[in-house]
Order: structure tokens, then C-alpha cells, then sequence
């Protein structure tokens, strides 16, 4: 957290969360700690490799961040 006019902002992490949220975790009901937990890992592993970004020409991060060491 920052104060007004700062850079330090959590909005990336605060939009990671909407994405758990909103593609995972709403629609389904979880009866242990570990299902919810399996979940929450399984949908991290699918956001990281698979799922697409259009801020970074609309690749995987884990792709984009190959893409990136390669040019560096």
C-alpha cells in the first residue's frame, strides 16, 4: 500500500484476484481446505502457462517471460 501519487499500487495482484475469483473459486463449493487448496493451485499453474494476456500480445506469461530472456 502507498499513499496517493506513489507508484507502489497492488492493482496487478488485486486483478489477479479478481480473475481466481471470478474464473475458479465463485462457482464452486469446496468441503475440505485441500480441495479448495487444489483448486487454487491447479487454476495458478492454468493462469501462468495457458491462459492468454492481451497486454503482453496476448501470450501466457510463463511464454511471454521465455519470449522475453530469449531477446535479452
Amino acid at each position: 500500500m502507498s499513499r496517493k501519487g506513489n507508484c507502489w499500487d497492488n492493482a496487478v495482484m488485486e486483478r489477479f484476484f479478481r480473475s481466481l475469483k471470478t474464473e475458479s473459486t465463485s462457482r464452486d463449493q469446496y468441503q475440505t481446505h485441500e480441495e479448495m487448496t487444489w483448486a487454487i493451485t491447479k487454476y495458478i499453474h492454468f493462469y501462468n502457462t495457458k491462459r492468454i494476456h492481451s497486454i503482453i500480445g496476448s501470450a501466457a506469461p510463463n511464454q511471454f517471460e521465455q519470449q522475453f530472456l530469449k531477446s535479452a
